[in-house]
């Protein structure tokens, strides 16, 4: 649902900016997924009773282009169904040959700028994937941990220093013991030795001003294989660091033989029973801390000491930060800038390297004669130091995300410029969500400087996460997750895209259940049937060439055509600055209510008549006219059902000046047209809309039946309301269901009349005739006394000290809301009750 989400907006955007005359492009494409896409086809495998190891490296990437082939429909299909409107025969792939070109020649290129290197680093590593992961790649959950205080004796026999560790098992790599050189409970400790239990190995205690002294005793161990703290800290004080786990989390190297071969998690319950035996557990605390996971298949990474491929990126953010320094890159919403700059300002090196057969891998050769290594865009037969044939290439591949912080030039064939690069590079916007800014957004933003000298897009649209109505992110292991195609399926793809648009305000997480896109679903069946009857209406082809002429325009005319030119120019403000949830709701307003509720009521009777054919036409000429234009609206937003209206609207009505192309999806975008829009008649319509919803209002307190039609009288505030409000009358009649209005300023209040006050105008429903006065009465009266009952009941229950101390919060708010509601509906009733008998 959230790639529903991403590409509904992508879409929305597109459309409009082809409508509006834009040659926009909106090319598709996937990049591989290194690491999930093999994990999925090794599993494949083990199902069959074989593995990536057995079939060989070239036999097991066949594998995986198969299964890219067979899915990959899968992707396309769904977009399709969406009704994406991409260029499908521009599509790419990040695996495809003209982007691995690309990639070839931007390693070879940071290499030889000396902006990539090869060195030995503490990375974050994923036992289970088997591969070094980015920091961006090693997502950090809190977990109930425990933090182990454990005493390592003094070399001496003079006692010993207590150090905290949550992770027992790496203490048999420790090479020191590290206190803050500042801390004055240590200070005497400062270059003595101590001696490591169970390892048995002399280490020293060394002073370093990263230590904490609030953090557990103000001691701690110094693990440099297996921390990245440790690491930097071993590498100022010049100790070698000791590898005690091998690429599977299982303890190896210069250990106790017993420990060997076990399991990390085993291995930490067996130190922690060792130590306690030798008297040397002081104690165990509950220690809530954040634990790295793997973004792929959620095993706790860990950091492992391994010779892996980086990209220096402090030189490569320079610029990008200065763009957002210098509001080059406009965020939406603005907060993700803040989080950019931050990132960016301190970013570090990032790991490249990935120790998986699918992907791009890495174009770097090793001479087994010399021991020189060719980095190179081409495969070398010979080594170019001493000629040797004798090459054998770099193992691992690259981060996915090195073919993909390119896609924005790659994909118009870069580094070939010509027609689709020096048109369409740069583009103007990216949209996606926060969690990848970072993986994927400020690397574009990079490469595309770097590599072009231009920033790649200067909007970035940052949408929420797809959760449930619980407030949980929707996947498929809490099993909460919506499948779109059942949507789909079900209730069409503008029902989705309307609905789960609509919901959506900028930047904000969505909460979704099935019944949100009843939105949509019940929104389109509106304009749909609203469509049809003004379409049924339409006998014979009809043709018009512009609108009725001012002097025939009706004032609901005026009106419409007034709160249709403010209802575009809301639409394109709202787009423009990608508040699309506010685009919706100012067209379901005037779609559903303005143009469906009111407008298309309004006109029934002059579509009805027969005694003037040029009425008759001019309301046809009023209601083609707007339906036009809501269709080119809704368009970007609902592409199936406004194609189809609009193929009907112009196999009946030739509107040239509106009707203008074949498919709607080519039609020019609505502007609003500002002398249409008339603040006096939008103010007087606004008046005649609450007169009426008023009277209907006083029917529905009163039980009027809807079958009996009444008479209203209506006492002016002033001259202008006596005029405007008698030249409507006929409106009044048909909407509130009267058989007569009266607008008298002099008139007295009816003896037996319901009552409601608009805008200073006293409004009165004549209910003589209308219900029966006693019968009422004693109808009301008995409600009032059964509601009274509800509200002290529900008074009562609120407040009960122990139900609102023991209740949960929610329930709580929930019964204080009903309270409300009850005692709102008895306030309405009593006055009822009070007219009646007054």
């Amino acid at each position: 649902m959230g790639h529903a989400l991403n590409n509904t907006i992508q879409d929305l955007l597109i459309r409009w900016k082809r409508m509006s005359g834009c040659e926009a492009l909106w090319m598709p494409g996937t990049d591989h997924a290194g690491i999930a896409t093999q994990n999925v086809v090794e599993k494949q495998l083990a199902k069959e009773g074989t593995s990536r190891h057995k079939l060989g490296r070239e036999e097991f990437i066949k594998r995986v282009w198969e299964w890219k082939q067979q899915y990959h429909g899968t992707i396309t299909g769904q977009l399709k169904k969406l009704g994406s409107s991409l260029d499908w025969d521009r599509e790419r792939f990040t695996m495809d040959a003209g982007l691995s070109k690309a990639v070839r020649k931007v390693f070879v290129a940071l290499y030889n700028e000396g902006l990539i290197y090869r060195g030995k680093y503490i990375i974050n590593w994923c036992p289970r994937c088997r591969t070094a992961l980015s920091d961006e790649e090693a997502e950090h959950q809190d977990a109930a941990g425990k933090l182990y205080y454990f005493k390592y004796p003094l070399k001496d026999g003079g006692g010993a220093l207590s150090v905290a560790t949550t992770r027992p098992e790496t203490m048999l790599g420790d090479t020191a013991v590290a206190v803050n050189p500042k801390d004055e409970r240590y200070a005497h400790l400062i270059g003595t030795s101590l001696i490591l239990p169970i390892a048995e190995r002399e280490i020293p205690v060394v002073a370093d001003e990263f230590v904490s002294r609030e953090f557990g005793t103000g001691a701690v161990k110094v693990t440099p294989a297996h921390d990245p703290n440790d690491f930097l800290m071993g590498q100022r004080h010049e100790m070698t660091p000791i590898v005690v786990m091998d690429e599977s989390a299982t303890m190896c190297g210069p250990i106790p033989q017993k420990y060997i071969g076990t399991d990390r998690f085993v291995a930490r319950t067996m130190v922690v029973e060792d130590m306690q035996k030798a008297g040397l557990l002081e104690k165990t605390e509950e220690h809530q801390h954040a634990v790295g996971h793997c973004y792929r298949c959620d095993t706790v990474v860990e950091p492992y000491y391994s010779d892996q491929w980086f990209v220096k990126m402090k030189p490569l953010a320079r610029k990008a930060l200065q763009a957002a320094l210098d509001n080059e890159i406009t965020f939406h919403p603005d907060r993700w800038r803040k989080t950019y700059i931050e990132w960016m300002e301190n970013i570090r090196d990032w790991c490249i390297s990935r120790q998986i057969w699918w992907g791009h891998r890495i174009p770097v050769w090793y001479c087994d004669a010399c021991n020189e290594i060719t980095v190179a865009e081409i495969d070398p037969a010979t080594c170019a130091q001493c000629g040797s044939s004798k090459l054998r290439r770099d193992a691992d591949v690259l981060d996915t995300w090195f073919s993909s912080w390119l896609w924005p030039f790659s994909t118009m064939d870069w580094p070939d410029t010509g027609k689709t690069f020096d048109k369409f590079y740069p583009t103007d916007a990216l949209v996606t969500a926060p969690e990848i800014l970072f993986f994927w957004v400020a690397r574009m933003l990079m490469a595309g400087l770097h590599f072009t000298g231009r920033l790649p897009f200067t909007d970035v649209v940052l949408h929420g996460t797809v959760r449930d109505k619980t407030g949980r992110k929707m996947s498929k292991s809490l099993g909460n997750s919506i499948d779109p195609l059942e949507i789909i399926n079900v209730s069409g793809a503008d029902a989705l895209r309307f609905s789960i648009i609509m919901i959506t305000a900028q930047g904000s997480d969505v909460f979704l259940g099935k019944d949100t896109f009843d939105i949509g679903r019940n929104f389109g069946n509106k304009f749909w049937n609203a469509s049809r009857f003004l379409l049924s209406n339409i006998t014979d082809a009809v043709a018009f060439e512009k609108l009725p002429d001012a002097a025939r325009r009706k004032p609901e005319d005026r009106w419409i055509l007034s709160r249709l030119n403010r209802t575009i120019d809301k639409v394109e403000q709202a787009f423009a600055a990608y508040r699309l949830n506010e685009a919706c709701h100012v067209l379901y307003d005037f779609t559903w209510h303005e143009f469906c509720d009111w407008f298309i009521e309004m006109k029934k009777t002059d579509m009805y008549q027969t005694e003037d054919e040029q009425r008759r036409l001019d309301a046809l000429n009023m209601c083609s006219y707007v339906l036009a234009y809501i269709l080119k609206l809704l368009h970007p937003i609902m592409p199936y059902i406004t194609e189809e209206i609009w193929s009907h609207l112009r196999a009946k009505v030739a509107y040239p000046a509106v009707i203008d192309n074949e498919y709607i999806m080519r039609a020019r975008y609505p502007q609003p047209d500002t002398e249409l829009i008339d603040e006096e008649i939008d103010r007087r319509f606004g008046l005649l809309q609450e007169v009426i919803t008023s009277l209907r209002t006083i029917r529905a307190e009163n039980n009027v039946p809807p079958e009996k039609k009444g008479t209203a009288l209506i006492v002016p505030r002033g001259q202008e309301e006596q005029q405007w409000l008698a030249s409507q009358t006929g409106l009044i009649n048909i909407f509130a269901r009267l058989s007569a209005t009266t607008v008298d300023p002099n008139a007295s209040k009816p003896s037996f009349a319901g009552q409601g006050i608009v805008k200073g105008n006293t409004i009165y429903l004549q209910l003589q005739g209308l219900i029966d006065r006693d019968a009422e009465t004693n109808r009301l009266s008995k409600e009032v006394a059964r509601m009274r009952k509800l509200v002290a009941s529900s008074e009562k229950k609120l407040n009960n000290p122990n139900f609102e101390q023991k209740a949960p919060a929610d329930v709580v708010e929930k019964a204080r809301q009903k309270h409300n509601g009850l005692a709102e509906n008895l306030e309405k009733l009593e006055k009822s009750l009070a007219a009646l008998q007054g």
